[in-house]
């Protein structure tokens, strides 16, 4: 069985897919067997002949030349661009956590270095009827996982990410680190925003990728 990281964002539409692809792009490129996950993907767009294609799992999947089937990068593939839950809701079509788990072992068990990234920010409902209540946090406890923080660098986000991080602290999710997306050298905001991410929580940015970045400036 491989090692596994979860990666969860400060919201939605902050470069979580774009950072992950180039997280799993570092690690295949230094020559290990990396792979990618995601559980559950809404906002997909149909080709066609009618089939969903699911473009942040494809984006990864490209960037890194992984090579991976849509049915073993994504469980639940949904149109809407909506939480997960609500797009479950409008196409009845549930996540069962039973065919999660299973779908993330087989994954697991297939690369050393898997990276399983999340959907939308940390609370985000993925299943919410009269039979089960999940957020994202509650699928990463039960997977076991420890979690790779991505934040935009800019306005906000000291404010985001650190109760992104108390919330996960409060859940007992082991946190890795941060990473700042978007990220502008020099900039004196964006500075003092990583010295007071910081000094207030003990978590550390460990990578900065920059607006069009192809390469992730840490080690593998």
């Amino acid at each position: 069985m491989g090692k596994c990281i979860f990666i969860t964002g400060t919201g939605t539409d902050i470069g979580k897919t774009y950072v992950t692809g180039l997280i799993v792009k570092k690690l295949r490129e230094s020559g290990k067997n990396a792979g990618y996950y995601k559980a559950a993907l809404s906002g997909a767009e149909p080709d066609e002949q009618g089939r969903l294609q699911p473009g942040d799992a494809l984006f990864v999947n490209e960037t890194a030349k992984i090579g991976e089937t849509i049915e073993n990068l994504v469980s639940y593939i949904y149109r809407e661009a909506v939480s997960p839950h609500l797009a479950a809701k409008i196409n009845k079509q549930p996540i069962d956590f039973t065919k999660v788990q299973k779908d993330f072992a087989r994954a697991k068990a297939k690369y050393e270095y898997l990276t399983m990234e999340g959907s939308g920010g940390i609370i985000c409902p993925l299943r919410w009827d009269e039979k089960e209540h999940v957020i994202l946090d509650d699928l990463i406890k039960d997977l076991d996982l420890g979690v790779l923080i991505i934040a935009d660098a800019g306005l906000g986000t000291i404010n985001a990410a650190v109760l992104t991080i108390e919330h996960l602290q409060h859940r007992q999710i082991p946190i890795r680190g941060i990473i700042f997306n978007n990220y502008v050298p020099d900039d004196i905001m964006q500075m003092d925003n990583e010295k007071m991410i910081v000094a207030m929580t003990g978590i550390p940015v460990v990578a900065k990728v920059r607006h069009g970045d192809q390469e992730l400036a840490m080690d593998a």
